[in-house]
């Protein structure tokens, strides 16, 4: 059996056709013959009684065209049967799509009449539906993946494709506004995403719907001239098909070879790319050859037959059943020049593959019930092909997460991941759990590397704020900000802890380095000739576990390399003996001899010890500066820890600490620099974290360390931490705060 055809492609409109609202017994009488046609499985009380639930929710609605409202869901049930025939369950939920988002029954209601399939896909379906109402669109494919968070259940997305295909439809009736909206929206969104999915004629259907509203004038031009040339055109195409279709016959195969001009958007976009009118364009049009046989061989037979009476276009052959695409399409495609020289693209393909490239992943569904298998939805798993699709999709390589898909169609494989945004509507996806630093070293290592802070939906946060998905986050830069070691522990992605050690690895080296030529420099100095291997035994007696951490002492600035010669010196000499630790009960004499004996400092004189140097550490608790009235506290081994006089972890301890005090003052010969913390409050506004760095930066070029902001309502709350030279230099940052617009406070602070 042969048969050729000059035909469009099928749409609904070869259906019989149906006008819905004049008669709703009329109606439902209507869906039950189409369900019973096109479904395999098909529950007739089921939809009946949400035919009749939808009818009743939407009594007092009506469309922008004036029609009942119930006219959109039933038009959308129609639309799934025919078009993406699954199952009754998807017929039941397009019924309802609407439903809880423009009526007064709720997801609960749903559950309890139609049980929690049904209820499940419309939730999907209304989240998909408040996603679009409230975001602008931006980058389609970021959106795609947005829509893929938001559902449990393929079907939720095959239901938008059907309600969207009608709402364009029926788009005239709108606002040309809201037209060019929702245009954008399915060109951008829709239409690529049903590719993806493998439903060819809804894409295309849905791109020249778009292409109708946004270029109207060309695409009113491309179509009258495709008119004008349709009866040139059909007799083209028989003249074509027959040799082929002859030959196809000699050899018993059953076929069917029918012809169809390219689609108008696709005409209009290859006008465009190739710089050429219509009438120069000489692929206009396809003939496909759809074979009955369930052998994949004899497409290829096709081919060569084709190729025999045709010469073809090397380059253009494309052989898509042995490497299917990605959304599971199989087809052999090739272009032939005819016999008067015009080029025509040919299509081969079995019966099953066309239904497939038609229906996409439907036609599984569908061939699976009707060759006895189950007809149940969530149960098939006879979908290999489609997982490949599923694989790209999700950009997931776990093999076993792709069977598991298979065995549930449930699109959950990023359940433990968020999707956030940049201020420009790029979506990254990260870790549940991920933090600014998290999503500022996934736009860039620069980006993250120089973080001071961040906003969230418009709102400061600190840096350890956990994101979440729909959030839009705004990192807040200065080039003079580097890593901390805190960084580590907030950030969870592997990226970002990467960047962060690498960086903090390459400033540790560069210290050590320093450190090195610096020690280097002392020694020659000194005259001291000292192997590595006894400058390691000397420097256990410092409490220095290496000569990397030695040197990045001197390096960072924390060991002078005066103080580093001064003891090596008397460590040298024989009468040196190494410091012991000091039992808990000694004396405050003893403490004194414990620090003189590791002294080490340079930027502090203790009043009771002369001119001895300290080995000395700054307290993090009220970070001292030069200039503060400062206090220290011996510990063991280790030197003296140097507060602020006024830290309350002193003044609170005073009593049981005396002992161990000492009375400080700082060198005139310091240099360096202090980090300092400093505690700003005010009125939350939009550039409020940038007035403030700025001004920060704006003195002597101060480097910040970091910026920890919480808001609150209309008030924020932070935490700044800067490299200041003294506290002349901390009192200009204070004033020059207190200056920006809405600051109300600026404090030294004390964790």
């Amino acid at each position: 059996m042969s048969k050729t055809a000059n035909k469009q492609r099928r749409s609904t409109t070869d259906e019989p056709e149906h006008v819905f609202g004049l008669d709703v017994e009329g109606d439902l009488a209507f869906l039950i013959t189409e369900g019973k046609k096109h479904l395999q499985r098909f529950n007739v009380d089921l939809v009946s009684r949400a035919f009749r639930f939808c009818v009743e929710a939407h009594k007092k609605d009506v469309r922008v065209s004036g029609e009942p409202y119930y006219t959109h869901p039933a038009n959308v049930a129609l639309i799934v049967m025919r078009e993406i025939p699954l199952d009754d369950v998807s017929v039941v939920a397009a019924l309802l799509h609407d439903v809880v988002e423009d009526t007064t029954f709720s997801l609960k209601d749903l559950k309890a009449e139609f049980g929690t399939e049904v209820a499940d896909i419309v939730d999907g379906a209304t989240k998909i539906s408040d996603v679009f109402e409230s975001r602008e669109i931006t980058q389609a494919e970021n959106y795609r993946k947005l829509l893929l968070s938001l559902v449990n259940d393929v079907r939720v997305i095959l239901v938008k494709f059907a309600d969207r295909l009608h709402n364009m439809r029926t788009i005239e009736s709108l606002s040309r506004e809201r037209q060019e909206r929702m245009a954008r929206e399915t060109m951008e969104i829709y239409a690529p995403f049903a590719h993806r999915f493998g439903l060819g004629n809804i894409k295309w259907e849905l791109e020249d719907l778009s292409f109708k509203v946004l270029h109207r004038d060309a695409y009113d031009d491309i179509k009258h001239q495709l008119n004008t040339s349709r009866e040139e055109r059909e007799e083209f195409i028989e003249r074509f098909s027959k040799p082929v279709a002859d030959k196809l016959t000699e050899h018993g195969v059953k076929f069917e070879i029918n012809g169809r001009p390219k689609h108008l958007y696709s005409i209009y976009k290859k006008m465009a790319t190739q710089g050429k009118s219509l009438d120069e364009l000489y692929d206009l049009f396809a003939v496909r050859i759809i074979l009955e046989t369930e052998e994949n061989n004899d497409c290829f037979l096709a081919y060569g037959i084709a190729s025999e009476i045709y010469r073809p276009v090397p380059e253009r052959f494309k052989n898509y059943i042995s490497v299917p695409k990605k959304n599971g399409y199989q087809s052999l495609h090739t272009t032939v020049i005819s016999s008067d020289g015009k080029r025509v693209e040919v299509q081969i393909r079995t019966r099953a593959m066309h239904e497939f490239a038609e229906r996409g992943v439907a036609a599984h569904f569908r061939y699976k019930a009707a060759s006895g298998g189950t007809a149940s939805w969530v149960d098939s798993t006879d979908l290999e092909e489609w997982a490949n699709w599923v694989r790209d999709v999700f950009e997931n390589d776990d093999e076993e997460a792709a069977k598991d898909l298979l065995e549930s169609f449930k699109l959950n494989l990023y359940q433990d991941e968020i999707y956030v945004f940049t201020p420009k509507g790029d979506l990254r996806i990260l870790p549940k759990g991920a933090t600014p630093i998290d999503f500022a070293f996934d736009i860039h290592s620069q980006v993250g590397a120089m973080c001071i802070g961040a906003k969230v939906n418009g709102r400061i946060v600190p840096l350890d704020h956990m994101l979440k998905t729909g959030d839009q986050v705004v990192i807040l830069t200065s080039k003079n900000q580097t890593p901390h070691r805190d960084w580590e522990r907030i950030a969870i992605t592997h990226k970002a802890k990467t960047h962060i050690r690498r960086i903090l690895n390459e400033e540790r080296r560069a210290r050590v380095v320093e450190g090195k030529d610096l020690w280097e420099k002392r020694a020659r100095k000194l005259k001291l000739h000292i192997n590595e291997d006894e400058l390691e035994k000397l420097l256990l007696h410092m409490k220095y576990d290496s000569r990397s951490e030695f040197y990045a002492a001197l390096g960072s600035g924390t060991l002078s390399p005066e103080a580093a010669g001064e003891m090596i010196s008397q460590l040298l000499q024989p009468a040196a003996t190494p410091v012991k630790e000091a039992p808990s009960n000694v004396t405050f004499d003893q403490f004194s001899d414990t620090a003189r004996d590791t002294a080490s400092g340079v930027y502090i004189v203790g009043q009771n010890m002369s001119s001895a140097k300290i080995l000395f550490s700054y307290a993090r608790c009220c970070n001292p500066v030069p200039g503060d009235d400062v206090v220290g506290i011996v510990t063991i081994g280790s030197g003296i820890k140097v507060h602020r006089s006024t830290c309350h972890n002193v003044i609170g301890l005073h009593d049981k600490l005396k002992p161990r005090l000492v009375e400080l003052s700082w060198s005139q010969s310091q240099r360096g620099e202090f980090l300092a913390a400093v505690k700003i409050t005010g009125e939350d506004r939009p550039g409020m974290l940038n007035d403030i760095t700025s001004a920060v930066i704006s003195i002597q070029k101060t480097n910040i360390r970091g910026v920890n902001i919480d808001a609150y309502d209309s008030i924020f709350e932070g935490i700044l931490t800067v490299y200041v030279l003294d506290l002349a230099h901390l009192r200009r940052i204070f004033e020059k705060l207190l200056k920006i617009k809405g600051v109300e406070t600026v404090e030294r602070f004390e964790a």
